[in-house]
């Protein structure tokens, strides 16, 4: 019964997706199967297999290593403070280190080289172009505003379609530097497998409501001078600085949106007594979370987490989350999980519209105008991925 209802949930959102297509028939039918099928033998291997789970387990211990490598730093600096009173030097600081690694990786053009050629993979096996295929894989390791800048070469090429699907990849996605934090919250299984499922969900979903047709010649992808750094201490001086820049933007909108949060909740309590927001958008996600697989007695409360995010962002959802995984079945929170493993928000749109506008103004206010579209197609993504991952729970 659950795989019946978690292929209603799949079918639902590709036709959701299907009714907000700018262009149908150009849509690469092909190409949709492909990923879809791409999705199901990720998730069956990283789930079923003891080969995947050896995987999983070796890249979460890796991780764990370079949490315990990026801790020995915020100790030093901050004394070994602990407990969840100063989640900000326990979890958010360790994102400078896994920044600072990024940048020297970048710098010695593996990374670069690594992305370049699994996009160019991707872009064979489906048949999506170069540049969405390279951003797409781009996007599972730099931040929503570093993807894009990293193609901004290419972006006199783009299409509104094609500024469409590399924006959604953006924010369907989430970046390298901050996945050990969110492992520092959540089960790193189901982090780690939300990474890829996201990439070929946010590909999918984009390519069904903005699907694109170009010419050889407009796609091409250089990856030359992708580094500003001229030497490899200034590579790890960059990281540091832009881990850093990324902590306190990350603690700054936890304390607007938990703030904010408390006082939409002070307000419907004083009209509607014992009524929180949570619990409202929990009753709104119900209909969906029942078809992704969230296990019926949690609906509510699942559904609530996962509104959390789309109007927060996915740090807030994940403290949310945190304690309670201990007492919601693992298929629950497995699915919430991967959903939350995303930039899909509210907050998002204006980041990638203000990105954009920085690369190309006109360009800019094309993204402004189908912002709320793109936070939809990346909501559907996240449903796409989560109740992928749900079927195999």
């Amino acid at each position: 019964m659950g795989i019946i209802l978690g292929i209603v949930a799949i079918i639902l959102v590709l036709a959701i997706a299907y009714a907000m297509s700018n262009d149908r028939k150009k849509i690469n039918y092909t190409s949709i199967g492909i990923m879809l099928l791409a999705q199901v033998i990720t998730t069956w291997f990283m789930f079923m297999t003891p080969i995947g789970e050896a995987i999983i387990n070796w890249i979460s211990a890796l991780f764990n290593k370079l949490i315990e490598f990026g801790t020995e730093g915020v100790n030093f600096v901050v004394g070994g403070i602990e407990g969840e009173e100063v989640f900000f030097f326990n979890v958010l600081l360790i994102i400078i280190f896994f920044s600072t690694l990024l940048s020297v990786l970048t710098y010695l053009r593996i990374l670069p080289f690594i992305i370049k050629y699994i996009g160019f993979v991707i872009s064979k096996i489906t048949g999506l172009p170069k540049v969405e295929s390279f951003n797409a894989v781009n996007s599972m390791f730099f931040g929503q505003s570093e993807a894009l800048i990293a193609i901004k070469s290419q972006f006199h090429h783009l299409t509104s379609n094609r500024l469409y699907i590399v924006s959604a990849s953006a924010m369907g996605s989430v970046s390298a530097s901050i996945i050990g934090a969110y492992m520092q919250m959540l089960p790193a299984e189901y982090v780690l497998v939300a990474i890829p499922l996201n990439m070929f969900s946010s590909l999918i979903i984009a390519s069904i409501i903005a699907p694109v047709d170009i010419k050889s010649v407009d796609d091409e992808i250089n990856v030359k001078d992708v580094s500003e750094a001229k030497s490899f201490f200034e590579a790890m001086g960059n990281g540091a600085l832009d881990g850093g820049r990324i902590a306190l933007i990350v603690a700054a909108m936890l304390i607007a949106f938990i703030a904010a949060l408390e006082l939409v909740n002070f307000v419907i309590q004083f009209i509607f007594a014992g009524v929180t927001l949570e619990q409202i958008l929990g009753y709104v996600l119900y209909p969906i979370g029942f078809l992704m697989g969230i296990t019926p007695g949690e609906l509510v409360q699942a559904g609530g987490i996962m509104g959390t995010k789309i109007i927060t962002n996915e740090f807030v959802a994940m403290l949310d989350l945190q304690p309670l995984v201990g007492t919601l079945s693992e298929k629950t929170v497995g699915i919430v999980s991967v959903f939350l493993t995303s930039f899909a928000n509210f907050s998002s749109i204006g980041i990638i519209a203000g990105t954009v506008q920085g690369i190309d103004s006109e360009k800019g206010a094309a993204v402004s105008k189908f912002g709320m579209k793109l936070l939809i197609g990346a909501t559907l993504g996240s449903i796409l991925s989560a109740t992928m991952a749900g079927l195999f729970l």
